[in-house]
């Protein structure tokens, strides 16, 4: 199903200089969360020294990192909703930042845990908060480009933690890096206090009556009954995790103790995978905005594209797949993330205003519980055999197939009932008075 290009709904945001600018300081909050996010890929092996763990105890930074960001999706939803875009990207920014300093003076595994908890924390207030300030200040026909263009603010970040933060930390040491990068969580705080707006001016949202755990209970229930939000869900699980899993820890250890690489090469495949997180991105974001039936399609292809060059990596019949095929691997690895963003616009349109923060929260769960899982079940996997990577990362085949089992079973619904709301949309708008 198509929309036109310059469709403009009923009490849509006008956009222009102002909303960018407002927009971006959002986004370096969102930007900064990232760097901290991913700081640990490229510190996992110096990790594993400092703190005297195994690949199972290594997963579980990640691991509960994810658990508390995806645990806390809907509660940030709810209090996007309730207490705008400001606030909650205020405390997360004061969270993460805290966990990063934090995670830079940890004497010990059990401090460095409760660190990247509290980052995680933090992390999980940021990008359903830019989402949402992107939906009050843009039109909503550029809703799916400023979705993309946020994501590709992440990927942004994913690159300096990749290329900068790696320097730093083997230039002057574990505390440095991380308690220097700090510094940026500040910078960013400052920003926000002095520039940011939850909406412009003449668009403050309607007052919503909020009442307690009835509130609660009815945003969620009413978010999670529409299809589009559960099949939003289900194509940001199924697309996000292989390439989250690769950059947020993985990925290093597999390219250098499994396919014998350099670190250096090694971590210029992951910067390949954020270049091109970063191109696709851009791609996929204008052609969703000019062609809103290709949402699936671009879904279902880059989880068979995904699949299917894992497969080859992994069952490649010698000791280590070829520099093409890892280069290859790293290349369609890159496309996951702008797809996990198609999630958001199937959510987006099935729910309306005041649910949207709601609506976003339950979609970006799906991913992260996916990588969530994934990552526990790779470093089990990796203790049980022998570091088999193979093994290991056949996990990855099964959560693909549970994920597109799910989408095919919820398409039909979401569209028509997609149909429903675009007629209703459009009477409203011929019933506006001029």
């Amino acid at each position: 199903m198509s929309t036109p290009r310059n469709s403009t709904l009923p009490g849509d945001p006008p956009g222009g200089r102002r909303a960018v600018t407002v927009w971006v300081i959002g986004v370096s909050v969102y930007f900064v969360a990232v760097i901290f996010r991913t700081s640990l890929g490229v510190a996992g092996l110096d990790a594993a020294d400092r703190f005297h763990v195994n690949a199972s105890a290594l997963s579980t930074f990640s691991i509960l990192q994810l658990l508390v960001y995806a645990g806390m999706q809907i509660p940030v939803g709810l209090l996007v909703d309730r207490l705008g875009t400001k606030r909650v990207l205020g405390i997360g920014v004061v969270l993460f930042t805290a966990g990063q300093l934090g995670f830079a003076f940890s004497p010990s595994y059990g401090t460095a845990l409760a660190s990247r908890a509290l980052l995680g924390c933090g992390d999980a207030m940021t990008f359903i908060s830019v989402l949402r300030l992107g939906t009050r200040w843009f039109p909503a026909r550029r809703g799916p480009l400023i979705a993309q263009l946020a994501g590709l603010a992440g990927m942004a970040g994913n690159l300096v933690s990749t290329l900068v933060l790696a320097r730093l930390l083997h230039g002057v040491g574990w505390t440095a890096a991380f308690a220097g990068s700090a510094l940026a969580g500040v910078v960013v705080f400052v920003l926000l206090v002095l520039f940011l707006k939850d909406h412009p001016e003449g668009h403050a949202p309607e007052p919503f009556p909020h009442q307690g755990a009835a509130y609660v209970r009815r945003q969620i229930a009413a978010s999670w009954r529409e299809p589009g939000t559960r099949l939003g869900l289900w194509v940001h699980f199924t697309t996000q995790f292989p390439a989250m899993v690769f950059l947020l820890l993985w990925g290093l250890p597999f390219l250098v103790e499994a396919q014998g690489l350099s670190r250096a090469t090694a971590g210029g495949l992951l910067t390949l995978v954020v270049l091109s997180n970063m191109l696709v991105g851009l791609v996929y974001g204008q052609v969703i905005a000019r062609h809103h039936e290709a949402r699936l399609p671009l879904a279902l292809g880059t989880v068979a594209a995904t699949a299917v060059l894992w497969a080859a990596t992994l069952f490649y019949p010698a000791d280590h797949a070829p520099m093409w095929l890892l280069v290859v691997l790293c290349a369609v690895l890159g496309a996951c993330g702008p797809a996990s963003m198609i999630g958001f616009d199937f959510a987006r349109p099935a729910n309306p205003p005041e649910r949207q923060g709601t609506a976003s929260g339950i979609t970006n769960m799906g991913g992260f519980v996916a990588s969530m899982t994934t990552l526990f079940a790779i470093g089990v996997l990796l203790d049980a055999t022998g570091d088999d990577y193979t093994v290991a990362f056949s996990a990855v085949f099964v959560l693909q197939a549970l994920g597109v089992t799910q989408i095919l079973r919820l398409r039909r619904r979401a569209a028509r009932r997609e149909r429903e709301r675009l007629v209703a949309s459009r009477v409203e708008t011929v019933h506006v008075p001029a």
